[in-house]
This record gives C-alpha cells, sequence and structure tokens, in this order.
C-alpha cells in the first residue's frame, strides 16, 4: 500500500500570554490528497480552566480526550478542587507512556490556567512533554512558526496574541494544502474557556 494513503496533516498553534492562553486549530481532515472534512473539532474543552488541541488519529484524539474530561472531573470532585495544569498534563502523559507499545497516533497540546498562572505544554505519542511558550504542530506549522518567530512575545496582552494565532494560522492554511477551509479560536484565562471568532482578527 502507497505510503501516500496514510499521509495526514493539520497545523494547531498554542501560545502562553502574560494574562492566559490561546489554543487555535484549523478545521480540514484529510485522508492523502481527499479533504475527508471541512469542519472537525481540533480543540477540546477538557474542563473550565483546561483545554487540548489534537493532531493525529481523530478516534485515539476522541478517546483522550474523553478520558481526560473524566478523570478531571472525578479529580474535581473527590477533592472539591480543580486539577492544576501540571497534574492533567502528568496524568496525560502517564497515559501515552503506559501505551508506548501500541501508541496513540497523536501530537497534543493542553493549556489552562490555574493558581500557578498560565501554563502551556506539547505532548507527543510517547508522552514526552515539553512545558513551551509558543508552540505549533503539524504538516502546516513551519508556515505558522514564520509568524509567530518574528511577532510572538509572552508579555504581550491576550487580545494581541489572539491576532498573532490568527495571522500565523491563516499563514499555514493559505501554503499547507493539509490545512484549511475554517479556524477555532479558543482563549483560557482565570475567568475561564472561552471560543472566539476570528473574524475580528482577520481584518
Amino acid at each position: 500500500m502507497d505510503k501516500a494513503e496514510f499521509k495526514k496533516g493539520t497545523t494547531t498553534i498554542g501560545l502562553k500570554c502574560k494574562d492566559g492562553i490561546v489554543l487555535a486549530a484549523e478545521t480540514r481532515a484529510t485522508m492523502g490528497n481527499l479533504i475527508a472534512n471541512k469542519d472537525v473539532e481540533k480543540i477540546f474543552r477538557i474542563q473550565e480552566h483546561l483545554g487540548m488541541t489534537t493532531a493525529g488519529g481523530v478516534a485515539d484524539a476522541q478517546k483522550l480526550t474523553r478520558i481526560m474530561q473524566v478523570e478531571t472531573s472525578l479529580w474535581q470532585i473527590e477533592r472539591g478542587n480543580p486539577m492544576k495544569v501540571d497534574s492533567a498534563v502528568s496524568l496525560l502523559a502517564n497515559i501515552l507512556h503506559g501505551n508506548r507499545y501500541f501508541p496513540y497516533y497523536v501530537q497534543l497540546l493542553v493549556g489552562g490556567y490555574d493558581t500557578n498562572g498560565p501554563k502551556l505544554y506539547s505532548l507527543d505519542a510517547l508522552g514526552s512533554a515539553l512545558e513551551e511558550n509558543a508552540v505549533a504542530t503539524g504538516s502546516g506549522s513551519p508556515f505558522a512558526y514564520g509568524v509567530i518567530e518574528d511577532k510572538y512575545s509572552k508579555n504581550k496582552k491576550l487580545e494581541d496574541n489572539v491576532r498573532i494565532a490568527v495571522h500565523a494560522l491563516r499563514a499555514a492554511m493559505e501554503r499547507d494544502s493539509f490545512s484549511g477551509n475554517g479556524m477555532n479560536i479558543v482563549t483560557i484565562t482565570r475567568d475561564g474557556y472561552l471560543k472566539i471568532d476570528p473574524a475580528e482578527y482577520l481584518k
């Protein structure tokens, strides 16, 4: 079977700001050269203070999302307070590492806001977790990084970095054939999880 039949692509972005986290993703799903779906959700609310972007196998990403939603909810019920971002990332990394011989085919970004402020991590299929200030994943990431490296600063306000994420995502969508169709943008601050209309930032 030709390797091209397994070819996948996407673009997801995470930016840490002084007052929160920005998560961004486009909405195209591909199967080789076929655009299989034009409106795929790639950013998931885990809890009100915690979100995750997904790249890779859709079924694997959906299963991991359900696991994290359940585990973090149980933590809050049992302890009376939300699971911190670092703890959620450790849990997810352990799940991924525990399945390393039959891995989940995913690249994940986890961002959130807790008593320690905003936190952003990238995780690979084997469970390694790296704390990041700005990160992009997927086939469109080289194009997104061109904008991020030029414009991003962790000291900028949330609104400024939302604009940077939107323009970085647009750059990827214009040059990477596996990324496209639409955008989903989310912010996570001390006030919670909020979906943003990217149209306001494309002017």
